[in-house]
């Protein structure tokens, strides 16, 4: 009976198996035959479904980008965390799409990463709302409003080095923890009433879906970051609301959009609105300022010579202080040319932000391809930044080379166009104070013989980069 019972079910199990695929498959065979009179730029769409974001995670990115652009050319598609997408890699087409046609192109992200900010930040819009709230976080993040952290950022910076003595440390681990607390100040003020270890586990139980598929499945990643979301959209919008009502807006970020409004009720944000922008802010400044920090701690480590030059230059730095008995200021940091061209070059060496993403608001023709309204178009800033021709030697770690301007659209860190880095000004500042007492106080050497690169979310040295921190008074 069990032998016959089993027989009937093989071709069940097999049809289901059959619909399934089907199923699977369906969407992209439709969208093949409705458009197959139009040229769809050239690539791979991966696996049904899940693409080839697991090669995008796993290999190198410079490989990644770079074999699919030598087999397709500049532009060309491919499938990554649930979305068609193509990639665009000429400096005249990323312009296209960030500058010069960017009505064509709105801004936006993944769907896991669009929940779990939240619909209403600022990467999301274009328009009215956009502009209002660029000059809000502008307000935030201009040199005139942050010259006045440096004080707080290297109060930060003090806490930190000494628990560092003769230690092992994880650098990517403390370098997050450092990015979070730097934007942790910018966003609520240096003065902060609120539970902050609260806020911050919250937000790393977030954080650890943002890269995830957007499946809301329990015990999937995704589901626990969803979860994790509402919890700290209601602490915030309890932050909100008692600061709203007591009147004491305070500093930072919050305390500027509390007080759009002041004098007309129309521009005033709503509590939803101010909640998803601080999260988003928050996302923006942490995890690829802390990722650019750690690459900065390796490169240094990697080229001793440097190193040694960095130093000479904030020991400088550090007789004048010294001389006139005060702290570190703003126009110090303005007098720090070497440091801040090797912050440059790690921008440009390592590329934290290999790609932005735009979404195509319509059918659009673009360098000679269809591109359907709804995919995602993603300006491919890692291979004009590893490109020889606008970098000689790109594979090269060589601060000298912005001894002079890069060429016009060809060094894009933090993007260009209207929907730029706000915080590109802040980012700078925090490395360049850890830098100034990290540089004169202490060396370090990393631990193991691993060398190598891990691709999830951002590219890192492997393992994080664990080094051994040594006073330099020991050495």
């Amino acid at each position: 009976m069990q032998i016959f019972s089993l027989t009937l079910m093989l071709p069940i199990l097999f049809s289901s198996l059959v619909l399934l695929l089907l199923l699977l498959l369906l969407p992209a065979l439709c969208q093949w035959r409705s458009r197959n009179h139009k040229r769809l730029p050239p690539g791979s769409m991966g696996w049904p479904y899940i693409g080839e974001t697991l090669k995008l995670y796993t290999e190198n990115p410079n490989s990644f980008f770079s074999n699919r652009q030598k087999r397709y050319g500049d532009v060309f598609k491919t499938h990554i965390l649930g979305c068609p997408c193509v990639l665009v890699t000429s400096p005249k087409a990323i312009r296209e799409v960030l500058v010069s046609q960017a009505d064509l192109f709105k801004p936006t992200y993944p769907p896991s990463k669009e929940k779990m900010i939240g619909p209403e930040a600022i990467f999301f819009h274009q328009g009215a709302y956009h502009a209002r709230l660029k000059k809000l976080v502008l307000a935030s993040f201009l040199p005139s409003a942050i010259r006045g952290l440096v004080s707080e950022i290297e109060h930060l910076v003090l806490r930190i080095l000494p628990a560092w003595d003769n230690t092992t440390i994880n650098t990517l681990h403390e370098m997050k923890r450092y990015a979070f607390d730097v934007a942790m100040i910018s966003v609520f003020g240096g003065k902060q009433d609120l539970d902050m270890e609260g806020i911050k586990c919250l937000y790393h139980r977030l954080e650890k879906g943002y890269n995830s598929m957007p499946w809301n499945l329990p015990g999937t990643p995704f589901h626990k970051a969803m979860k994790a979301r509402t919890l700290l959209n209601l602490k915030l919008r309890k932050l909100i609301k008692e600061r709203r009502e007591s009147r004491k807006q305070g500093g930072g970020l919050l305390g500027v959009m509390l007080s759009a409004g002041d004098n007309d009720k129309i521009d005033q944000l709503s509590d939803s609105q101010i909640a998803d922008n601080i999260i988003g802010v928050i996302f923006a400044a942490h995890d690829t300022t802390a990722s650019a920090l750690t690459w900065v701690f390796k490169y240094l480590h990697d080229n001793g010579d440097l190193l040694e030059a960095v130093t000479r230059e904030q020991e400088g730095i550090q007789r004048k202080l010294i001389e006139e008995n005060r702290r570190l200021t703003w126009d110090d940091t303005k007098h720090m040319p070497l440091t801040s061209r090797v912050i440059q070059e790690t921008l440009r060496r390592a590329s934290i932000l290999s790609f932005t993403f735009r979404e195509a608001v319509k059918d659009v023709e673009f360098e000679g391809f269809f591109i359907p309204k709804g995919w995602k178009v993603l300006p491919l800033f890692r291979s004009i930044h590893h490109c020889a021709d606008f970098f000689p030697n790109p594979e090269k770690f060589d601060p000298s080379r912005f001894e002079t301007p890069p060429k016009p659209n060809t060094y894009m860190p933090f993007g260009t166009g209207v929907h730029s880095c706000p915080g590109s000004e802040l980012a700078k500042l925090e490395m360049l104070v850890l830098l100034h007492h990290l540089t004169t106080t202490y060396r370090w050497k990393v631990v193991g013989d691993e060398d190598g690169i891990q691709y999830v979310p951002f590219p890192v040295p492997k393992r994080g980069l664990p080094i051994k921190v040594i006073p330099r008074k020991n050495r």
